[in-house]
Formats: structure tokens, C-alpha cells, sequence
């Protein structure tokens, strides 16, 4: 396999102001680590994305076809051609900022103190993103629509050099060769971006998937309502049609259940603060469902939306003991795609 080039100050000409800022919100990412780890920051990263099916390489091949996706797109409404088709392709952006967000934001907060990722370019891939979306939806394609397009695609070019000079190195030069595998063993629980197939990362797949470790034994779990083994319980959780996570009382994340997800949930959140697994703008929402069932103002909040083209209940629901004291909160998702078919018939 050949080289993937990292380095794309040759596709973007930014102003002086521009560099500025770039160089300041550099700073604002590598103020709490020591600065003898960045010396050779960019080596370490380019070492990483060179491993066929590392995470890093999956990342800069999607950046790639995303890149030659906005030239495309200026190409067209330069020649005064219409790009929606180009803006409906580039929405699969959704998918790497999701990837991100889920598995290597959070990682850095929570694991390194470091919060610039989390910070800013959490809530500049939710702008993107939700531009994309709100432009899609737009009938009329005129001069403004045009324009609205061009600034959004230079925000997500801009965005692949702040990943690629930024990001990345920083998680090349913290991350662990553990923490790695665990993230490329929970990024193929998410869709294929811009037809970038993930590669297989050898080294990983020799060494299994890692369920041999789970803690099953034989012993029995006693409950008031019976008892089985956790063998048992954890395919019963497993066959619950819905998705379930388990946030304790000092608000970590402790389970989810296994299989596909519309919400994916990567394992390696286990054991952290379930803040870290939120981007910015939902953080406060989170935080005041979960205040309000600790103190008994609300037992559940419903949220209806629509998932990926589904009808979709997310239920929070606030779990306390046979004497009402508060032990956590559940997050129940259930696709209702399901009661729809049914009472349309």
C-alpha cells in the first residue's frame, strides 16, 4: 500500500488571519501536555496512518474522497450547474464526524485532560453538519443557496486540516497501542463513509475480538424475581429489541447491551462520565434530565425523533430501589417503525 499524504496546506490558501487562528486554537489543544511529546508529533501520526486498517487511515482515506467532493462542488457551481447531488454525497460527512466524536473526543477528555477537540471542533462538525442538512432541505437553489454551500464546504476543507495537523497528531502521540485496537474494533460499528471500504487491521484481528475476555462464569445471579447464570443474563440482554444504557449514580457509564445500534456506543465509554460521550450542545440536556431525577422532579423524559429515515423513542427513565432512592439512569431506545406498519394496515 502506498503512502497516504497527511499534509493538505497545499490545498487550502488561507489568509494570514486564518493561519492565526489555526495556530491559536493549535495552542489552546497542547496547553495541558508537555511539550517534549509533541516533538515528533507528525511522525507519529504519519507512522500510524500508514498501517493499513488503523483508524487514522481510515480517516485521512475519507478525507481524501471528501476533498476531491468539494472541488467537484465548486467546479459546478462555478460553471453555473446545480450541486445538489454533490451536497446529498457530502452529507455522508455525518458518518466520520460521528466516528470522531464517539471515539476520539471523548477519549482525549476523559483519559488525557485534554479538552480543545471536545471543546470547539465537537460543536464546528455539529455546525457543518446541521448547514448540510438545513441545505438539503431547501427547494430553491439560487445565488444565495450557492453561497451558503461554499462557505459550509470551506468550514469542512478547513476541517480536514485541523484533523489531519491537529487532531490526529495529538491522539498519534497519546493514544495507547490498546486504545487503538479498541477503537478500531468499535468503528466497524459504523456505515461506510464516501464508499471508503475499513481495511482490515491485521495485527488486531490475530489477536481476536476480545469477547473471550468478557467475565462469564457459571455462577448464579440471585434475585427476589429468580435467578440465572450471567450466561444467561447477557443473552437476555442481548435479545431485549432495544438498545439499553446503564449510567450509575455518580453518572459513569457501566452497560450497554451488544448488537447493532442506531446510537452507537462505543465500549470503550465504559467507566467514563457519560458527559464525555455528548457533544457540547446536548451536554446541558443531559445534565438536567439526570439532576432532575436525582432529585425526584421527573421519573422520565420521552424523546420521539426520527433516525435515520425510522421512527425512533428514546426513553430516559430514572432507576431507584424498592425505597425510591435514586441508583442511576436507563436510556431505553426502541424503533417504532414497528407500531407504525402495524396500525397502518
Amino acid at each position: 500500500m502506498g503512502k497516504i499524504k497527511t499534509h493538505y496546506d497545499e490545498k487550502i490558501a488561507r489568509t494570514e488571519a486564518e493561519v492565526q487562528m489555526l495556530l491559536e486554537k493549535q495552542q489552546q489543544l497542547h496547553e495541558s501536555v508537555p511539550r517534549d511529546k509533541y516533538i515528533a508529533k507528525e511522525a507519529a501520526c504519519a507512522e500510524l496512518t500508514d498501517i493499513q486498517g488503523h483508524p487514522l487511515n481510515t480517516y485521512v482515506r475519507e478525507n481524501r474522497v471528501l476533498a476531491a467532493l468539494i472541488e467537484r462542488t465548486r467546479d459546478k457551481i462555478a460553471a453555473g450547474q446545480d450541486a445538489g447531488a454533490e451536497l446529498k454525497e457530502m452529507r455522508q460527512v455525518s458518518i466520520h464526524y460521528a466516528s470522531k466524536g464517539d471515539l476520539l473526543y471523548p477519549l482525549l477528555d476523559a483519559g488525557y485532560d485534554i479538552t480543545g477537540p471536545s471543546g470547539f471542533l465537537w460543536t464546528e462538525d455539529d455546525e457543518i453538519r446541521d448547514e448540510m442538512a438545513a441545505l438539503e432541505k431547501e427547494a430553491v437553489h439560487d445565488e444565495a443557496w450557492n453561497n451558503r454551500l461554499l462557505n459550509v464546504i470551506a468550514r469542512a476543507e478547513q476541517m480536514i486540516s485541523k484533523e489531519e495537523n491537529i487532531l490526529f497528531p495529538i491522539c498519534a502521540v497519546n493514544f495507547t497501542p490498546e486504545e487503538w485496537k479498541g477503537i478500531y474494533r468499535d468503528s466497524m460499528d459504523y456505515d461506510t463513509c464516501f464508499g471508503v471500504e475499513k481495511a482490515v487491521w491485521e495485527e488486531v484481528e490475530s489477536e481476536g475480538s476480545g469477547d473471550e475476555h468478557a467475565a462469564i462464569t457459571s455462577d448464579e445471579i440471585v434475585l427476589p424475581g429468580g435467578h440465572m447464570t450471567a450466561y444467561q443474563l447477557r443473552a437476555l440482554m442481548n435479545t431485549i429489541p432495544a438498545e439499553i444504557t446503564f449510567v450509575d449514580d455518580q453518572n459513569i457509564n457501566r452497560f450497554f447491551n451488544e448488537g447493532p445500534k442506531a446510537f452507537k456506543r462505543p465500549a470503550m465509554a465504559i467507566d467514563r462520565e457519560v458527559w464525555t460521550c455528548h457533544p457540547p450542545k446536548v451536554e446541558p440536556m443531559v445534565r438536567a434530565i439526570i439532576d432532575d431525577f436525582r432529585t425526584g422532579k421527573r421519573d422520565e423524559v420521552p424523546v420521539w425523533m426520527e433516525k435515520n429515515g425510522r421512527s425512533v423513542l428514546v426513553r430516559y427513565i430514572a432507576v431507584r430501589d424498592t425505597e425510591g432512592r435514586y441508583v442511576g439512569t436507563l436510556e431505553y431506545v426502541q424503533d417504532m417503525e414497528i407500531a407504525k406498519e402495524h396500525f397502518s394496515k
